[in-house]
């Protein structure tokens, strides 16, 4: 589980814990046999049956042509559609060799898809550990608003990680249940920044959703970085 530095309305901070919040959708395919459809992975090709590799081999497309005529070398009866677990993302080189150094650009296009600009892509560091923290901003948004200003495409939950963060965060969800409302919170030394929860990460900005039940407390980080614009400017947050 992460680690993640937030800070409470009296600029206190604690290092807590969070983790992504995922929903498994209700809805089941069952198969004619009465078996759960299950999605899995087969493999494809290999790099030696692209169509690159092979036309190397054999010389030109002619060649190729009637070596696929003869002995069919594009198929590989032993390893083609065999089921495949965990997968790693490689870069390859112009040779197919796996590349350890990459240097990634950023292109910038016109909107007739011609290259405008070619730049090194600045990787962007995370801000939500460490000395960086989550502040409070004191920014209250009643959800009924929130939910028609934003689009939510993330959430994580916040979890204490000892009796001196339960209360911490305990008091903050209770403030947020009872005002019916979510908190604004950025990161930087004003609380203005979007958070970058991963380094080179998209940034996004955040809002803190408290519910209580009892003893018991959630806490939500919402992340967004698309707001609904609405016909009217009534209003502004």
């Amino acid at each position: 589980m992460r680690g993640i530095n937030i800070s409470n309305e009296k600029k206190r901070d604690a290092e807590v814990a969070f983790e992504r919040i995922t929903q498994k959708s209700k809805v089941k395919y069952i198969l004619g046999n009465g078996a759960e459809q299950q999605n899995i992975k087969l493999l494809k090709s290999t790099l030696e049956l692209m169509d690159e590799a092979l036309v190397g081999k054999y010389g030109d497309l002619k060649a190729l042509g009637e070596a696929i005529i003869e002995s069919d070398p594009e198929l590989d009866i032993e390893n083609i559609g065999r089921k495949i677990g965990g997968t790693h993302k490689l870069y390859l080189n112009k040779d197919n060799k796996i590349a350890y150094r990459v240097n990634r650009l950023q292109i910038v296009r016109t909107p007739d898809g011609e290259e405008k600009e070619r730049k090194d892509l600045t990787k962007v560091v995370s801000n939500i550990t460490g000395e960086n923290m989550i502040q409070w901003s004191g920014k209250k948004v009643p959800k009924e608003v929130a939910v028609r200003k934003f689009v939510f495409v993330q959430k994580y939950q916040i979890k204490h990680v000892s009796g001196l963060t339960y209360d911490f965060l305990y008091d903050m969800a209770k403030e947020l249940h009872e005002s019916k409302s979510l908190m604004f919170v950025g990161a930087g030394k004003k609380g203005a920044e979007p958070l970058i929860i991963t380094s080179g990460g998209t940034p996004y900005r955040a809002f803190l959703e408290g519910r209580i039940d009892g003893d018991k407390y959630c806490m939500i980080l919402h992340l967004t970085n698309m707001e609904v614009k609405a016909l009217n400017n009534d209003e502004n947050i």
